[in-house]
């Protein structure tokens, strides 16, 4: 009898530090969800995403396809650059259509340096690799940096700057 009773203490005492995990383990996760950090961190991710795409789109340009790309420009833009391109628009798809380059850029690094939740908006510094193509000749790859300026919009994170930065400056 005496091992029956051990074996019931030990067997409540397990169940019991069980069903205490259990509760810690919830009470963290609810406190993880709703944390504040967490929702900044996805909404970092958010804007890290949107301006890597946004990033590569600006650079990136198909001779045969100019004035879809162009469109495609805008639609990753907002505010004064958005304003600046469209204004200039009609001008850069004739000399774009002249030139027949197509540039395929890949950002290879990219960080949200500044965000900024409440105001909505954003800093990216970005690292590309552009390969030139053009009408007639060898692709010629070249590398760059950016520094984005991230507007968050009823459509999401948008560029409302874009400013290259030469290598070996701050």
């Amino acid at each position: 009898m005496n091992r029956a009773r051990t074996g019931r203490v030990l067997l409540l005492t397990a169940l019991a530090l069980a069903l205490a995990l259990c509760a810690v383990s919830g009470w963290s996760y609810a406190r993880a969800r709703g944390d504040g950090d967490l929702a900044h961190a996805r909404s970092r991710d958010a804007a890290l995403a949107a301006g890597r795409r946004a990033v590569a789109r600006l650079n990136s340009l198909d001779g045969d396809r100019v004035d879809a790309d162009l469109a495609a420009w805008l639609d990753v833009t907002t505010g004064p650059l958005r304003e600046q391109l469209s204004a200039e628009r009609a001008k850069s798809a004739q000399v774009l259509k002249e030139q027949g380059t197509t540039t395929r850029a890949q950002v290879t690094g990219a960080a949200v340096t500044e965000l900024d939740d409440r105001a909505g908006t954003a800093r990216l510094i970005a690292t590309v690799r552009i390969e030139s193509t053009p009408r007639s000749g060898a692709p010629v790859t070249d590398r760059k940096r950016f520094e984005t300026g991230l507007v968050r919009t009823g459509g999401g994170w948008k560029v409302g700057s874009l400013t290259a930065v030469a290598a070996g400056t701050g």
